[in-house]
């Protein structure tokens, strides 16, 4: 064997050698990873109270949080993905809450609320957030501010109950006009093992103050962080993957749908977003919704309000005195 062969060899044996221990360390660090967080936080969200009232709904309980007791009440309804949808709207409730009553519903399988087996279709969004709001002591007419995928439930919602909706006010939502892109079942599976190995929480803390802008500067308390980042550990469940896994036909149903003429709607969206999927997305959307209505964009990225609070608030008061 010639010298040059060897040293390819041993080269090649030295190669497999680094990538056995990398892997090696990599699967050690998981296995340490998922030990810490299966004995040592299963139960770390037992000790946080919910922030407003658990409900009855359909045997099961929703967490209903209130603030304000203007005439108009808002309906704040959390898109796909939110941990802690009462956290998470804490600054907005607060601002809104000076003139409005305003309320924010949990979602099965979300915050404080059970997760569910009944499929997560329009329907049955709409009547859970019905049964939520009355059992809460609530009454209608409402004014729902949706955010990102809820926006379908709140068209769903007007379309079967107009005189139960005064006015929508959408929160950067997902389009009715088109469909969006399927999602991979292996993803929920990889969601799953990341959770159960629980990485994750060491990278969530820097994800809600940076990427997500959750910070005590705009207008977040300590004690809505630290709660927030928690429950992002423990997000992924069977219940908010079968929304994600049904958003299209749900897109599609209310496709199908005539809009009522008579409930105004408001569409805030995102300059980022805007930037990202084109003008003609919103375009389409408003074609749809029909002559009553109209699109301000604000400044900012899909989670809006989390940094752009007055504005929404502005553009808010703006709308609903123009259809008192």
């Amino acid at each position: 064997m010639s010298k040059s062969k060897t040293k390819m060899k041993k080269r090649g044996r030295k190669i497999m050698t680094i990538v056995a221990v990398i892997l090696g360390v990599i699967i050690s660090i998981n296995l340490i990873s998922l030990f810490i967080n299966q004995v040592f936080f299963p139960h770390e969200l037992d000790a946080i109270q919910p922030y407003g009232k658990m409900v009855e709904v359909n045997g099961k309980h929703m967490h209903v949080y209130s603030m304000g007791g203007g005439d108009k009440t808002i309906v704040l309804l959390p898109g796909y993905g939110v941990p802690l949808p009462c956290a998470d709207f804490g600054p907005l409730m607060r601002e809104l809450s000076k003139k409005y009553t305003v309320v924010c519903v949990e979602y099965f399988g979300v915050g404080f609320s059970d997760q569910t087996n009944t499929p997560r279709t329009n329907e049955n969004y709409t009547e859970e957030i019905r049964a939520a709001l009355s059992s809460a002591g609530f009454s209608a007419p409402y004014v729902l501010m949706p955010h990102s995928g809820s926006g379908i439930y709140s068209e769903y919602y007007a379309t079967k109950y107009p005189d139960e909706v005064s006015a929508i006010i959408m929160l950067d939502t997902t389009s009715s006009a088109k469909t969006e892109p399927n999602v991979p079942k292996f993803v929920f599976t990889l969601g799953k093992v990341q959770q159960a190995i629980g990485l994750r929480r060491f990278f969530n803390p820097l994800i809600v103050k940076s990427t997500l802008s959750m910070t005590e500067a705009n207008g977040y308390t300590k004690k809505e962080i630290d709660d927030y980042t928690k429950f992002m550990n423990h997000l992924n469940n069977d219940t908010i993957f079968d929304q994600l896994a049904r958003l299209n036909d749900n897109i599609r149903e209310v496709m199908g749908m005539e809009f009522p003429s008579n409930v105004p709607v408001l569409e805030l969206a995102a300059s980022g977003t805007v930037k990202q999927v084109g003008e003609q997305y919103q375009i389409d959307h408003l074609k749809r919704l029909g002559g009553n209505a109209q699109l301000t964009v604000i400044e900012g990225t899909h989670f809006i309000y989390h940094t752009a609070i007055s504005q929404i608030v502005e553009a808010t008061d703006s709308f609903l005195d123009k259809n008192n």
